[in-house]
């Protein structure tokens, strides 16, 4: 039986770990996932248990190097961001991954701001809203002033998935698309880690940045390994290879991500205060992003609607869009320039105004638009913009797609399937170092959605 030519991918998620394989037609021929139970750090907090992960990683290429089925012709990792892992100077790890929702020490956070010029100033320079923990460098920060001893045997600081690539080829090295996302650690006007890192001895902590392109090192069976992405870059990838028209790329889950490749302007004061940021590109270029708690807001109120309804949690499901009840709603839905992002209104509804099921869920779901609205022209503003991809979990519903497309008058909305958008973007990263094919032009599949008109 002649092995079948892949790539291999790791896409570590905060709940989910999973394996993907990709032939050289990037079509999935395997794949896999794995739940990691959380422990607690010194402080009990929860946080990942990256013993288990870095055995799970290390055991699993093994066995896929010698499975008779596939021949392995490079590796790559995508992974969420704003985790660091620290290796002392024998290259091992001695402390924990530290979870990015562990609340930070307000002294030392207004210490910090109070040192370099306010919380304005180097949300502004470094394109990173004042998140605390979710700011990694700040975790760095942390460490320096809590636990000094701890963070003078630090040799390397490794971004979670820099740490996954070092873990199969020994490597180390940074990531553009990793320090670039919202860590407080980039200098945006600069092009250059922020005065801060430098002054406090922390880019020293550092490895040489390599090309998110690259090839950081090769494994023990000479396979070559990528450097490893930051998973909201790489999912942008597919979209960038297959589309040369200005988009906005709008990624659904549990944040709703607004990500525009053709706005490359200074956020504003406004526009950090409303959670907006940037992204560095796999080619290092400035990608502005705004966030919405969408997903959340979603699932909270599924589950008291369904409570109130007596239905199960998942009944939307099985909700059919009402074009007559889009009509009625869409004109609540704010698209102006002065419209502000808020908190969403539905939680505040008393449900006994609804008489059916499906009336409410349209009307939470007008409610959720209406700051997805807010929130998406954030970046839209200003640029030439002239389609939105929706993927993710809401590009599946038509409610929230039509309402949608109503929004955004005179730009077409469509529903994007990607498969694993960020293991694809993963593997396209490294096309070149592992597949000579052309690039296939069906990497995505699109439905494109139409206005409800008005009836006279």
């Amino acid at each position: 039986m002649n092995k079948i030519p892949v790539i291999l991918i790791y896409d570590v998620g905060k709940t989910n770990k999973k394996i993907l394989l990709f032939d050289e037609r990037y079509n999935i021929v395997h794949e896999e996932s794995k739940p990691l139970p959380e422990i607690k750090d010194e402080d009990g907090f929860s946080c990942e248990d990256v013993n288990a992960l870095t055995d799970w990683i290390k055991n699993s290429f093994a066995s896929f190097v010698s499975d008779e089925r596939f021949e392995i012709k490079a590796v790559n990792f995508s992974a969420y961001g704003a985790s660091f892992v620290y290796l002392n100077e024998n290259g091992k790890i001695f402390l924990p991954l530290y979870n990015y929702l562990k609340p930070h020490s307000t002294v030392l956070q207004k210490k910090f701001y109070n040192d370099y010029g306010g919380e304005n100033l180097i949300a502004r320079q470094t394109a990173s809203p004042v998140l605390g923990s979710l700011n990694s460098g700040m975790q760095l920060y942390r460490l320096k002033y809590e636990k000094p001893e701890a963070f003078a045997k630090i040799k390397y600081a490794l971004h979670l998935p820099q740490y996954l690539s070092y873990l199969l080829c020994g490597t180390v090295c940074s990531d553009i698309t990793s320090i670039g996302c919202h860590t407080a650690l980039w200098d945006f006007e600069k092009n250059e880690y922020h005065k801060w890192v430098k002054q406090e001895g922390i880019e020293e902590k550092f490895p040489p940045i390599k090309n998110p392109g690259a090839i950081a090192g090769y494994t023990r069976s000479g396979i070559p390994a990528g450097t490893g992405l930051h998973d909201s870059s790489a999912a942008l990838i597919p979209y960038l290879a297959s589309f040369t028209e200005p988009f906005i790329l709008l990624s659904t889950g549990t944040w709703s991500i607004s990500l525009n490749p053709f706005n490359h302007s200074q956020l504003s004061g406004d526009e950090l205060k409303q959670d907006c940021l940037c992204y560095l590109s796999y080619e290092g270029k400035p990608i502005k992003a705004s966030r919405l708690f969408a997903g959340y807001e979603h699932e909270q109120q599924a589950k008291r609607l369904a409570q109130y309804f007596n239905t199960p949690v998942d009944q939307y499901k099985n909700v059919n869009t009402d074009f007559e009840l889009i009509k009625k709603m869409r004109s609540s839905i704010k698209n102006g320039p002065r419209a502000f992002v808020d908190q969403f209104k539905f939680g505040k509804r008393s449900l006994s105004e609804f008489n059916i099921y499906k009336e409410a869920y349209h009307q939470l779901m007008a409610d959720i638009i209406e700051q997805q609205v807010i929130s998406t022209n954030l970046v839209l503003k200003g640029t030439p913009v002239t389609r939105i991809y929706v993927d993710g979990g809401f590009s599946g519903n038509p409610v929230y797609m039509h309402l949608l497309t109503n929004a955004f008058a005179g730009i077409e909305v469509y529903a994007a399937s990607t498969p694993q958008a960020s293991a694809l973007g993963a593997a396209l990263a490294i096309h070149s170092h592992w597949n000579s094919n052309e690039l296939p032009a069906n990497l995505i599949a699109l439905k494109l959605y139409s206005a409800v008109q008005e009836t006279h």
